[in-house]
């Protein structure tokens, strides 16, 4: 597979003041394209920094990060702003959708903003929702709310999908439907995802296991033969 992301020797140090915290330091990884990747890692360990930067949502203060073609590291906040909002899509725990607009006005909504995307009615169908289109988050469930965010990050054919801990506020049977949405992403779809996650269990369905401690990448594990999600242990 073709690499999508390089990062090479990179840290991130937040200062306050006069007060420093390092929360990132000599970040080595390759994601190629179209791998599902999962971060692991004890809380506090750097993982959501690292999913941060992944997406261009926070920079480095030292080190490279490259995606595609694309220094990331050497754009400006323009630039920078215009790569978020082209190459990658976010879905978040709690969906993040707006209660006061129907499932389709909320996929639509990243039209309003200026990016073009596909017909938002397709986008839900990719995430077999067409039928609660005009139905308001409160009347929808949690696992239809996190498909409906998943049909609005997909809607704009990110090249980059960052999830951060996506199934954390769903019941098993939910999160197994979430885990086959994001899987389909990946292989059907081509679309690099990357899930930050606290079940160990996750891991199995990846290609790619980074696995995060003390602010660093400690190791990163190749799966050969990944699981889907019925096949593992919730």
């Amino acid at each position: 597979m073709k690499p999508l992301i390089k990062f090479e020797n990179v840290g991130k140090i937040y200062r306050t003041g006069d007060v420093e915290y390092e929360a990132l330091h000599d970040v080595n990884l390759t994601i190629d394209e179209g791998e599902l990747v999962v971060i692991l890692g004890p809380s506090g360990a750097g993982k959501s920094t690292l999913l941060n930067m992944l997406g261009g949502l926070d920079s480095a203060t030292s080190g490279t990060i490259t995606f595609g073609e694309k220094e990331v590291t050497a754009l400006n906040d323009y630039e920078l702003g215009k790569f978020r909002a082209v190459e990658v899509g976010i879905i978040f725990q709690f969906y993040n959708l707006i209660p006061t607009l129907t499932a389709l006005e909320n996929v639509a909504l990243m039209e309003e903003l200026g990016i073009d995307i596909m017909d938002p009615m397709e986008a839900l169908r990719l995430v077999d929702l067409e039928r609660v289109a005009n139905n308001f988050p409160p009347q929808m469930s949690g696992g239809q709310q996190q498909r409906v965010s998943i049909a609005r990050a997909v809607a704009k054919r990110p090249r980059l999908l960052l999830c951060d801990e996506p199934t954390g506020a769903l019941d098993t049977k939910t999160g197994k439907e979430v885990m086959e949405l994001l899987q389909k992403q990946s292989r059907k779809e081509h679309i690099t995802v990357v899930m930050v996650t606290h079940n160990n269990a996750f891991a199995d369905l990846a290609d790619k296991v980074i696995l995060v401690k003390n602010g660093t990448v400690t190791d990163i594990v190749i799966n050969e033969n990944p699981k889907t999600a019925d096949e593992i242990a919730w």
